[in-house]
């Protein structure tokens, strides 16, 4: 199975999108980063698809994830490797 596109959409300055995406380069995952800070086009495409305005806002595939605790929670739970390999539903 092919690996599903990951957007990560964040700020240069928040913390807890480098969190993030430091997971994501630990877990050797490769993502479209998308900065919303000062793109207000990028930013109501965000809140169009999570409902939420703040940063970061992930996606595998067409899934929201959340924010940057629920990614982390995500993995604690088992639940994030089987969905960047594209092995879960």
């Amino acid at each position: 199975m092919s690996s599903p596109t990951i957007t990560v959409y964040s700020t240069g300055w928040c913390p807890y999108c480098s969190r993030a995406k430091s997971l994501l380069d630990r877990k050797g995952a490769s993502y479209l980063e998308i900065d919303v800070d000062g793109a207000a086009q990028a930013r109501a495409e965000m809140m169009e698809r999570s409902g939420r305005r703040t940063v970061p806002q992930i996606f595998i595939g067409d899934r929201h994830i959340g924010g940057c605790d629920d990614l982390y929670a995500l993995d604690a739970a088992g639940g994030l490797d089987p969905l960047l390999t594209g092995e879960s539903g």
